[in-house]
């Protein structure tokens, strides 16, 4: 289904050329809008944009709490523990 509402864009020839600011928040504007449209018009789509969030939520979220524990947390008691053992591998792993 169709939208009949478009939005018109007035005519730019005649305007004089705009300031950086406004050329750039008019750019976003113009961004903004295309997907907008492109969303609201969308049927498949939503339900696909909903499962892919779904997913990364569960990807990054969820699964780093059970696979990447804080081991710097658990093995060493303070900040300056941990950075000394930070600095040192960054330094000796390397040769």
């Amino acid at each position: 289904m169709e939208s009949t509402e478009r939005i018109s864009t007035p005519d730019t020839s005649s305007r004089p050329p705009l300031s950086p600011l406004k050329s750039f928040t008019e750019v976003c504007r113009k961004v903004w809008l295309f997907y907008y449209e492109g969303f609201r018009d969308m049927t498949v789509g939503k339900t696909l944009w909903a499962i892919m969030l779904i997913k990364l939520f569960i990807m990054f979220a969820v699964l780093k709490c059970f696979f990447f524990p804080n081991l710097l947390k658990e093995n060493f008691d303070n900040d300056k523990d941990r950075a000394s053992h930070v600095r040192q591998e960054l330094t000796t792993r390397g040769k």
